[in-house]
């Protein structure tokens, strides 16, 4: 954005949380620049275009329309909108969606619906999500339980713009920077969904084929693990650990100590769970403790969840941690040795076991595993001295790989802010985009 030159001359906005503005620009409140369509409609055909607050994306004006049968009532009233219309969500949650309609239809009258008549559609979106105008329509919101902008409030906010020749000169020059940001973040988002694929299939290769490619293999009898090397047993999980379901809570009892919970987003979150981790504080019986309190070598899975694709999500007390304890909804597992958790950290997390556990999860809208669902989990295992090496491993080069996914996502978020601060310093006035179209 250095290389954008400031307008020649400014003044005064009038606004003090505008500020400068180009000399030749107007300020003028958004009831000045486009009117609020009222039209309400309580019988729809099925066909007809409909967007709810959640069809769309933040900040991005994207969003995916439905037809009229994904509506929650058939009886409920809803907005009209035409092709051009600014679309704006009032309800303080949802605020910073903002959408310009590419065709006619029906929306939640949670939407203020624009039609713009001295700026074009898109100058106003952009201008309605910069974050000055955010903080404006945020400190009218009205209410308590669920605070919505209302038009009043809305449209007395002004607005800041030059003629609609130069707003689409700017608009133009806009699409072609924004289309480069988001290539790059496109590439980079593909580069860390590639990074966590060759993480996962690194994990899977190791704790099924080893770190030697010469060893000699066998059939290992199970379809999903295929060969595996001469030396290796295949076993259940339940002839090489004891595992067991806590169910403690998060609630606070009287007569109960209190202790630091390990709950299930810290599993979740976590790949390792080390005592820098911000633990909820709850409340245990003195049984709770013993049998579920945290110990260096367990292991620690997600049991039950919305979705059975996050089942099964393991974490490894990685150090000694006093007075932590197991939460509900997660199954704490123990082997005899820290080795042989370390290495059965690493096959939890293999794409076998997680074929596993998504097939013998269980329910309608939530879904759990049984305890013969996890102990019947069939697994590779090298000889005793080969586990803690195969560990080590995978522990540098995951370690590696995950180095390469915080880089690029910091990357990605850089380029995040820096395609927002370029549109709010181009529909700010900030820097002149007149002669940069061509």
């Amino acid at each position: 954005m250095s290389h954008y030159r400031p307008y020649p001359a400014y003044r005064d906005s009038g606004v003090e949380w505008i500020g400068q503005v180009p000399e030749h620009w107007e300020v003028a409140r958004i009831k000045r620049h486009a009117t609020l369509r009222t039209e309400r409609c309580n019988d729809l055909p099925a066909v007809v275009t409909y967007i709810g607050l959640e069809d769309v994306e933040a900040e991005s004006g994207l969003y995916k329309p439905t037809d009229g049968n994904s509506r929650q009532s058939d009886d409920s009233t809803v907005g009209i909108f035409y092709k051009g219309d600014v679309l704006y969500g009032k309800l303080r949650p949802y605020l910073r969606k903002a959408i310009i309609a590419d065709r006619g239809g029906a929306c939640s009258t949670e939407f203020l619906v624009m039609n713009t008549r001295e700026t074009l559609p898109r100058w106003l979106h952009q201008w309605l999500l910069t974050p000055n105008v955010t903080q404006q329509i945020e400190a009218g919101c009205e209410g308590t339980k669920m605070p919505r902008a209302d038009w009043e409030h809305v449209g007395s906010i002004e607005l800041a713009a030059p003629d609609q020749r130069e707003q689409a000169q700017i608009l133009s020059v806009l699409d072609r920077e924004i289309a480069r940001i988001d290539a790059l973040i496109a590439k980079k988002t593909r580069f860390i969904e590639l990074l966590k694929e060759k993480h996962h299939a690194f994990i899977t290769y190791a704790v099924t084929k080893g770190l030697n490619p010469d060893v000699l293999m066998k059939d290992s009898g199970v379809e999903w693990i295929g060969a595996v090397p001469e030396r290796w047993g295949v076993k259940q999980l339940r002839h090489v650990a004891s595992f067991t379901n806590s169910n403690v809570d998060k609630k606070v009892y009287d007569g109960q100590q209190t202790v630091s919970l390990c709950s299930y987003t810290d599993v979740y979150y976590n790949e390792f769970i080390t005592a820098d981790l911000q633990f909820m504080q709850a409340t245990a019986s003195i049984s709770e403790i013993e049998q579920f309190s945290l110990k260096k070598g367990d292991v620690i899975i997600t049991k039950d969840s919305e979705d059975p694709s996050d089942i099964g999500i393991p974490s490894l007390v990685a150090e000694d941690i006093s007075n932590v304890v197991c939460s509900y909804h997660l199954t704490m597992i123990r082997t005899p040795d820290i080795d042989t958790s370390r290495f059965m950290h690493r096959v939890l997390q293999s794409h076998p076991t997680k074929a596993h556990f998504f097939v013998e999860s269980s329910g309608i809208t939530r879904y759990g595993l049984s305890q013969g669902a996890i102990g019947d989990l069939r697994a590779c295992f090298p000889p005793q001295k080969d586990r803690s090496v195969i560990a080590d491993c995978l522990d540098r080069e995951t370690a590696r790989i995950d180095a390469l996914i915080v880089k690029s996502q910091r990357s990605i978020n850089l380029l995040k802010e820096r395609r927002a601060a370029f549109i709010t310093a181009a529909v700010t006035g900030q820097i002149d985009l007149r002669h940069q179209h061509e």
